[in-house]
């Protein structure tokens, strides 16, 4: 999925099929024989082979890498080929000397010891967020879902604001930063939300008004270009999709096809719906919820930002598979249940995580984040 023109959105989405998938995948390159992150970014882009040249590519920092599918029919069509780009690093590491782990965060890498990317769109990061750039040390799971209607993917991406929190919460993963078990479920959210434009947005009247945002931020030179919004969910002009943005990595499989549905399946439902009347969510709603997610995972109360209701966030995420549960039947989907079910009832990966480090401490911690990768269904 090549970049093109702002101005030829409307031709990135009338190709699309409606409700592809697509799953950008970030993961931390490690020393196999200490477990911390080292910078062999170039030397893996360099060595993949060129049948899959296209489906990696370069993130901030020199010790992560980022896999991206192809655009899939199906969920499951979409893991088939996050499986295969595991694999593939898996080998390429046997002979690079390397091995990849998952997480939202590196326990214990430090900021000052990371490399950074030399080109020209991430030396305009560096040079626009300067120390806290580096900070940035970060791993995420973003879910692209296909639309055929730039108007359309603006209603939807409003109404889709209600279910952020509960997709972060069944996707926090990151207790710890620079060796600091930091209380937070999802340390990933506020790391990287000292980047700008990485909050929720606010409700959007219109594709003629995420133009003006998207304008206006290009003349005041806040960004050179429309992806350097990075906002939890957004509408994806260049690719023609709504894009998840919250979700902190997973070494599951189980749990990226869980979301992954989700996300499709929530789509679906707003799109066959098509009543987007009640989607001018109260931000401060949103954002607290945002937080209750970041800071206690599947734990704690939520207000429903629809009705203004106060749930747990468990009863939300219920909730949340109730809404688009006709469209997960209809994707043959719905079986992810098994998978909610199992978070709710067992915790998160963030809570599997915590219970390794309570009981052999943090080496034995990193050494979990490589293991544990799951290479198979």
């Amino acid at each position: 999925m090549k970049n093109q023109s702002f101005n030829n959105n409307h031709i990135n989405y009338s190709k699309n099929t409606l409700f592809t998938v697509g799953i950008e995948e970030e993961y931390m390159i490690c020393d196999p024989e200490n477990y911390e992150l080292i910078p062999k970014a170039n030397e893996i882009i360099q060595s993949i082979d060129n049948k899959f040249k296209n489906r990696f590519s370069y993130e901030l920092i020199l010790s992560e890498i980022e896999s991206n599918t192809k655009i899939c029919k199906t969920v499951n069509e979409a893991i088939d080929e996050i499986l295969l780009y595991r694999n593939i690093l898996s080998k390429l590491g046997n002979s690079l000397d390397f091995v990849i782990g998952i997480n939202g965060t590196h326990p214990t890498a430090l900021p000052k010891d990371q490399k950074f990317v030399d080109n020209n769109a991430y030396n305009w990061v560096l040079n626009e967020l300067s120390y806290y750039a580096s900070r940035n040390i970060t791993f995420s799971t973003h879910f692209h879902i296909g639309l055929n209607d730039p108007e359309t993917s603006i209603s939807i991406c409003n109404a889709l604001r209600r279910w952020i929190s509960p997709l972060l919460a069944l996707s926090v993963n990151s207790p710890f930063f620079e060796g600091i078990l930091t209380g937070m479920h999802s340390s990933r959210t506020f790391q990287f939300s000292t980047f700008p434009r990485t909050e929720i947005p606010d409700y959007l009247d219109s594709y003629n008004s995420y133009k003006t945002i998207i304008e206006n931020y290009v003349k005041s030179k806040s960004i050179v270009k429309p992806r350097q919004i990075w906002w939890k969910i957004r509408p994806h002009i260049d690719f023609g999709t709504i894009e998840f943005r919250m979700c902190d990595a997973q070494r599951s499989i189980s749990n990226i096809k869980m979301l992954a549905s989700l996300c499709q399946a929530l789509v679906h439902t707003e799109y066959i719906s098509n009543d987007f009347s009640k989607s001018r969510y109260k931000l401060e709603y949103l954002n607290d919820g945002l937080w209750k997610a970041s800071r206690y995972g599947i734990n704690g109360l939520i207000v429903d930002p629809l009705t203004s209701k106060i749930l747990s966030i468990k009863d939300f995420i219920y909730l949340m598979y109730e809404y688009c549960y006709k469209s997960l039947c209809y994707f043959g989907n719905d079986q992810i249940i098994d998978s909610i079910d199992s978070i709710c009832k067992e915790g998160t990966e963030h809570d599997l995580q915590l219970k390794i480090f309570n009981k052999y401490g943090i080496d034995e911690l990193k050494k979990y984040l490589i293991k544990k990768v799951e290479y198979s269904l």
